[in-house]
């Protein structure tokens, strides 16, 4: 491996990690519990990782939780915006949690199609 190769591979860890713990406006969790993950919760996960990046969302954190009482819905998210409520959604899909991205994180309009809680935590 060349030193080139470890710079590329500094940067991109640098880039995650910022994405899952630095200060922001919009927080988005994905419940990575054991349905959440049998469900396709990593995929999801990965997917608003990758919208994040793609967009360069600065004010925006992608980051874990553990079950979050929906076994059936999953894999679910909560999106925490600064002064707004709490939006969760259930049954995210990559399809989805793009969807999420331009519409509800970009645009301020939540998908209410699969919104299945306001105000949780």
């Amino acid at each position: 491996m060349k030193l080139e190769d470890l710079r590329k591979i500094r940067e991109k860890v640098q880039k995650e990690i910022e994405l899952r713990e630095g200060k922001a406006r919009v927080k988005i969790v994905v419940g990575m519990g054991t349905s959440g993950i049998a469900a396709g919760a990593r995929e999801v996960l990965k997917t608003f990782l990758d919208e994040i990046e793609k967009r360069n969302l600065k004010d925006v954190i992608v980051t874990q939780t553990g079950e979050k009482g929906f076994a059936s819905k999953e894999p679910i998210v909560v999106i925490e915006e600064e002064g707004k409520p709490n939006i969760v959604y259930g049954n995210v899909t990559p399809d989805i949690a793009r969807r999420i991205v331009v519409e509800h994180i970009v645009n301020g309009n939540p998908v209410s199609d699969y919104v299945i809680e306001v105000g949780g935590k």
